[in-house]
């Protein structure tokens, strides 16, 4: 046998053809069309801005009352609560709101939200509360401590002249 009469010699096929890659590539795009998520990947909302336990004099207090989109505070026997959370009872048309940025100590004791209970000169002292029956003064207790389990407390009510009330509120 000489090599003219030999058989060819078999030719190596290649998976690597031009319609091969094309299909591959389809077949790629297919199967990450399926299975990609569908929606965007989820956002976390931006952090509150850090809040620092401070002291208020009555005046001070007085702007967080909710409006012009400010914290909601209230004090209770003089901590102050952050009631931010509760806007639709402590702020701006809420059955609460006029105990906002207020000192709402006597009002929660009586149980009225009149305007009546609060006190009228922010400059004077501040209502110790003395008047108040035991009764009245269990029911303030009970109400702080709702407070104390639901909302931050983010400072202390001191009246204007007080040794710690921050000295720019009594150039005021």
């Amino acid at each position: 046998m000489s090599v003219a009469d030999a058989p060819p010699a078999a030719e190596v096929a290649t998976i690597a053809t031009p319609i091969n890659l094309v299909l591959f590539s389809l077949f790629a795009l297919i199967i990450y069309l399926r299975f990609r998520p569908s929606t965007p990947a989820a956002t976390l909302p931006t952090a509150p801005p850090a809040t620092v336990f401070r002291i208020f004099t009555p005046p001070q207090l007085l702007p967080f009352d909710g409006q012009s989109n400010r914290p909601v505070y209230l004090a209770v026997r003089g901590k102050i609560f952050d009631v931010s959370p509760g806007r639709n009872f402590y702020g701006p048309g809420g059955p609460y709101a006029n105990f906002a940025g207020r000192d709402a100590s006597r009002g929660l004791a009586c149980g009225s939200f009149d305007a009546e209970m609060l006190t009228e000169d922010l400059q004077g002292p501040l209502d110790r509360l003395e008047d108040l029956g035991q009764e009245e003064m269990e029911a303030l207790r009970g109400w702080e401590e709702r407070f104390g389990e639901k909302y931050l407390v983010v400072g202390k009510l001191v009246p204007v002249g007080h040794a710690e009330a921050e000295p720019d509120e009594e150039k005021k």
